[in-house]
């Protein structure tokens, strides 16, 4: 009879919450009807009040559905699915080999394919990448052979735990990690690695309290010994004629006091240098920073008009070769970002397919791209695309989202929410609790090697010994014909020569260069 009463009291219970459930229910019903219809906001909730509500449910869910149960593996932007596989499974140094056949579809216009030599370079004979020396005029030349690096990104744009793992990561895997414009924080020194140093336009870090670029502070920054270059950042591909923009949540004490501005207030860079505003500015901030620093300096811009390009080598070949850019960090259109304006985003800027080749080829028309190094920057995730860079002329490569998937980002696409669910672009504990930097530094390292090494096996396969022998002959792009062109008809090296005295024009007459006199180079 006990157990019975008792039985029959949890029943009595849990009819109760039942019951106060339903009419919690139709509570909260009836007060969102009232509002939906009182509101004029939204003409969708006005008109089907409570129920117009699920549009917006369904319209946010969607994202992650497509993602995961409806996009095909090379469907997605800015990454499919296929791009970030072979990116996880890099980092996380497992069997990259696939079976059956490719998925990718080669005749769309602009595919990419690499020409294979019958006679393959042999593994005794293949090398790893040489030893390229950025800035041979300055007092602290820098000399790596790396050729996959980590791109600007900022410690605020990223997580402490992030910034951490990229830096101990790119200390094991020898390569440079870039600070990004905001500022020069531990967590990018306690890795040990090389560090290029960025000067953004508000000079996050090295301003003084009127917020010009200080001496001092650049002495200070430079007296790290793992302080390899300055980069100067004119433009990000993202947001050309945009600085940088960190949400008020983002910005914590540490990150003001890193920056050098107030705690919880938007970080809005200026949209361009105050103090460079032609490229003679442009050159003699180079220079006054080189010889402060003791350091490399360049500069990093999307390429969109050509003619301040074409006046800056005409200015160092009146200026001298010491004085000139030590290297150009080219950004593609499609670029990414933690938050910009999607006018900017989606129409404003060269992508790098176009840019690349046509600075390389000035360069080398002017007779500076020994002296000028060229990086490469923009959606370079994938060995095939970093090998196609190189054979386009960049010296190196940039990626900043690779780096990303490898620290685990599963492109939710909330990098500018604090809500990132990975902990990458976020600065809520609760959600950076799940990246482990010890773990995600390993995998950093992993995909930085398996990157090289899959860039190799391209540079192997075209029967070249290294990846920055491969040529534009190594390269066929499929034309709108469907078939497709050599690389090296498409953008052919300019004959043109420039003079000291003549201001570098477009050549108007190309021609194609043969692949030994490639080589011979």
């Amino acid at each position: 009879m006990k157990n019975d009463n008792f039985a029959l009291s949890v029943l009595s219970i849990f009819e109760l919450l039942f019951l106060g459930f339903i009419l919690l229910l139709i509570a909260t019903v009836i007060v969102l009807y009232i509002i939906d219809v009182n509101q004029s906001a939204h003409t969708i909730r006005r008109n089907y009040p409570v129920i117009g509500r699920f549009r917006y449910l369904f319209e946010h869910m969607g994202e992650f559905f497509r993602q995961y149960f409806f996009a095909m593996d090379r469907e997605e932007m800015p990454f499919n699915r296929a791009e970030r596989s072979w990116a996880y499974r890099a980092a996380k140094n497992v069997d990259a080999n696939i079976a059956f056949g490719s998925t990718r579809d080669l005749s769309p216009t602009g595919s990419v394919m690499f020409l294979n030599s019958a006679f393959p370079t042999l593994e005794q004979d293949a090398a790893l990448p040489s030893e390229v020396t950025i800035g041979p005029f300055c007092r602290s030349p820098y000399t790596t052979t790396s050729i996959f690096n980590i791109s600007g990104m900022s410690y605020g744009a990223l997580s402490r735990p992030a910034v951490r793992a990229l830096s101990a990561g790119a200390a094991k895997a020898g390569c440079w990690i870039n600070t990004g414009e905001g500022g020069l924080s531990p967590y990018h020194l306690e890795g040990g690695g090389d560090v290029v140093f960025q000067v953004g336009t508000a000079k996050y870090g090295v301003r003084d309290a009127e917020g010009q670029l200080s001496d001092e502070r650049l002495k200070a920054i430079a007296s790290h010994d793992n302080v390899r270059m300055i980069e100067i950042k004119l433009s990000q591909g993202a947001k050309p004629g945009k600085g940088g923009i960190l949400p008020g949540e983002k910005v914590t004490a540490e990150i003001a006091g890193i920056r050098g501005i107030a705690e919880g207030h938007p970080s809005i860079s200026p949209n361009g240098h105050p103090d460079i505003r032609s490229v003679d500015d442009l050159l003699d901030m180079i220079e006054h920073i080189r010889e402060v620093t003791g350091l490399p300096v360049g500069f990093k811009a999307v390429i969109g008009d050509k003619g301040w390009l074409r006046d800056l080598v005409h200015a160092v070949k009146q200026r001298g070769l010491d004085r000139a850019p030590d290297f150009i960090t080219i950004d593609s259109c499609d670029g990414g970002t933690g938050a910009a304006p999607q006018p900017l985003m989606d129409f404003v800027g060269l992508p790098l397919k176009e840019s690349l080749p046509w600075v390389s080829d000035l360069l080398n028309q002017a007779g500076l791209k020994e002296r000028i190094k060229i990086i490469a920057s923009g959606k370079l995730i994938t060995p095939a695309k970093v090998a196609w860079a190189l054979a386009c002329g960049a010296d190196f490569t940039v990626s900043a989202r690779g780096f990303m998937f490898a620290l685990g980002c599963i492109q939710a696409m909330q990098c500018h929410k604090n809500t990132c669910p990975t902990g990458v672009t976020t600065h809520d504990p609760k959600l950076q609790k799940g990246l482990d930097p010890t773990d995600k530094a390993t995998r950093v390292a992993h995909y930085q090697r398996n990157m090289t090494y899959g860039v190799g096996l391209i540079a192997h396969a075209c029967g070249v010994t290294e990846p920055r022998k491969l040529r534009r002959d190594h390269v066929h792009v499929v034309a709108a014909s469907g078939l497709s062109a050599p690389l090296s008809e498409l953008h052919p090296e300019p004959i043109t020569l420039i003079d000291d005295q003549s201001r570098p024009e477009e050549p108007e007459r190309q021609i194609s260069v043969t692949k030994e006199e490639l080589v011979d180079e």
